[in-house]
Order: structure tokens, then sequence, then C-alpha cells
């Protein structure tokens, strides 16, 4: 794809996401699309919700990380996107600003130095990493009914739409590989699952993401959010729903849909 093409499709998926809108599946509409077009779309996408949409970049997210998630969408390999200050939710989200939400349980890390890839292992990013939270990310897709291939789900920012971060705690003394999550829906048992069911253990997704984004001169920062992946299949969402996460050693997360 040339240059003016990815443009204009990331300026299309930002109208899309501030509409509330979907579109058709970019894989159908360009037989040829490759997975490094899809990252230049992103990255387009990202651009049109920073410059007008005044959103500030606050971190990177990883999805597609657990063998439950790659079954449920059909996609077999991990995606990375962005997070930016407007995503990030105290407790409730506004369920009529999401097209089709679902919410999974996740290990999120904040980072308390700057990390690059690659040659970045998992321990190098458990030494850089100033706390973990228990935390729900609700994705969304602005591509029609979920329809996704690979290369839709990059471009769309990794079908990111909102996040809650629970409290914060050092990661030192944890094994997160080890940690079990505990995922209820409006009061009810719904869900189980492992740190080790992200990529064997959730360092090791973030590992991955830093050493990728190295490969395109994109570093972590000090202080962003990084998020790793879900430990549990996506449920979705509807108004009124309450979802509930813990962890025995990392705490829990709780988000209310309105």
């Amino acid at each position: 794809m040339d240059q003016e093409q990815i443009q204009a499709l990331g300026v299309e998926l930002y109208d899309h996401l501030s509409n509330r809108t979907t579109m058709a599946p970019l894989t159908e509409r360009f037989a040829d699309i490759t997975v490094e077009d899809a990252y230049h779309i992103s990255r387009a996408f990202l651009d049109a919700r920073l410059t007008q949409g005044g959103e500030r970049l606050i971190g990177k997210k990883i999805g597609v990380t657990s063998p439950a998630v790659q079954e449920m969408l059909g996609v077999y390999q991990p995606d990375f996107g962005f997070l930016t200050d407007a995503m990030l939710c105290q407790g409730s989200v506004d369920t009529a600003s999401l097209i089709a939400p679902r919410a999974e349980a996740e290990i999120a890390f904040r980072m308390a130095r700057p990390l690059k890839g690659p040659g970045v292992t998992p321990q190098d990013v458990l030494d850089a990493t100033e706390s973990v939270m228990a935390c729900f990310e609700i994705v969304d897709s602005r591509v029609r009914d979920w329809q996704i291939r690979i290369q839709d789900t990059v471009a769309d920012n990794a079908s990111c739409g909102v996040f809650v971060l629970g409290e914060a705690r050092s990661p030192e003394g944890l094994n997160l590989a080890e940690l079990e999550a505990v995922v209820t829906k409006n009061g009810e048992p719904l869900s189980r699952g492992l740190g080790s069911s992200v990529q064997g253990a959730p360092e090791n997704a973030v590992a991955w993401l830093v050493n990728t984004l190295g490969e395109f001169g994109i570093p972590f920062e000090a202080g962003e959010i990084v998020l790793s992946g879900s430990l549990v299949p996506l449920a979705p969402a509807v108004k009124g729903d309450v979802f509930h996460m813990s962890a025995a050693g990392l705490g829990e997360a709780e988000v209310r849909f309105q």
C-alpha cells in the first residue's frame, strides 16, 4: 500500500471510532493487504487520535496471546496496539461509547524506566517494572461483526477499546505465571485463567513486545502502561454488567458498564 492510502485508512478508522460505526473488513476490501501494511495503518490511526482527538500516548497493549482468545477470534499470532489517556477508565465504562465490547482479564505492567529491544529478556522486563496491576481491557472492533483476520485487528489498534486498572503492587516476590485470575460476571462465576496462559508468563509477552518494537526503533518509556494479554476467554458486555477479577497476591479489578 502507498502512504496516501495508508493515511486515508487510518483516518477512516478514526472516523468509525468517533462515530461508533463499523466498516467492512480490510481483508475483504484489499486482498493483498499485509500485516506490515496493517501496522502502518495502525500508526496512522494513532496519529489521527493524537492530532485530531487531542489524545496522549500512555502505553502499549499486547493482544491475542492466549490459546483461548486465539481460538475465539481465529487469529493465531500475537499483535500489539497503543494506549492513550482517553482509553483509561476509572472503574466504569460508558457502554454507549463502544460498538461491540468484550471484557478480558489481564495483568498490566507500569514501567519504572525505559526499555528498548532487541535482546530484552523476561527478567529484564521484571527488573524494569515499577508495578503490576489486575486489569480489565475492554476490547472493541471497528470491523463489522468482529469478522477479523490478523490484518484487520492489527490495523484497528489490536481491537482495543478502553481499560480499567486495579491497585498497583510491586512485582517483587510474585510468580506471575502461577497467578490465577478468577473472574465473575454480575456476581456469578465466569472464568479462571493462569498467568502461564499468556505466552508461558506475562513477562514473556511483554519481552516479545519490547523486542518487536525495538526493531522499529520504538522503546518503552518510563511510566508507560503495558497490557500483557488476556488470561481468560473474552466475554461480551452490555449495559448493567459488572465484571470482577481477583488474583491472590496481585489484587482485584472491577469494571461496570453504564
